[in-house]
């Protein structure tokens, strides 16, 4: 018995059978910021979104504002008139200051670690329904100096680069949400 090769009629099959494949999975893939299952814009549905106050401890409050006002800007800053708002996200943080190098002929930090932690939910203006809850986590890194202005500096901008990156995993979480269901 000889080895059967393959013949036309099975790369044909083969190529149609792979383009079906192609053409069923192309239609569940929908652009994040696209239009929605309802038609809405998403920068419309985002942009009806209240943006409360940072929960943050005592002397963490500066991340909160920096968090806060990325949101806002990122889910409405599109200088256009106000939209009336549908949902209100709600969020309590913390930050942690972590040191992993020490210079062992100084003992100072040289270097220092952010860790954020925001719990968010979006909930419905009224309060009564939550369309989505989560936690969103990131971590900033700084330069510390001998300087004391110069690592405070430092400590205020990677909170804000922090800010920024929670900002982003919110804003995008959200949008995945509103993108499949934006009529909850």
């Amino acid at each position: 018995m000889g080895v059967a090769t393959k013949g036309p009629g099975v790369r044909i099959a083969r190529l149609v059978l792979a383009a079906g494949l192609a053409l069923n999975l192309g239609a569940c893939f929908r652009p994040l910021y696209g239009p929605t299952a309802s038609g809405e814009s998403m920068q419309g549905l985002l942009s009806a979104i209240q943006v409360d106050d940072v929960n943050m401890a005592q002397d963490q409050e500066r991340l909160g504002h920096y968090l806060r006002s990325e949101l806002i800007f990122d889910l409405d800053g599109s200088g256009q008139p106000a939209v009336p708002k549908r949902y209100r996200l709600k969020m309590q943080g913390s930050e942690q200051v972590q040191t992993p190098i020490v210079s062992s002929t100084t003992a100072r930090a040289e270097a220092g670690t952010i860790v954020g932690t925001v719990k968010f939910s979006l909930e419905s203006l009224d309060g009564r329904r939550i369309l989505t809850e989560g936690i969103a986590t990131g971590t900033a890194t700084y330069d510390r100096s001998i300087q004391r202005f110069a690592s405070l500096r430092a400590a205020r901008d990677a909170e804000i680069r922090l800010a920024k990156l929670l900002a982003e995993q919110i804003k995008t979480r959200i949008a995945s949400v509103l993108a499949v269901k934006p009529n909850l």
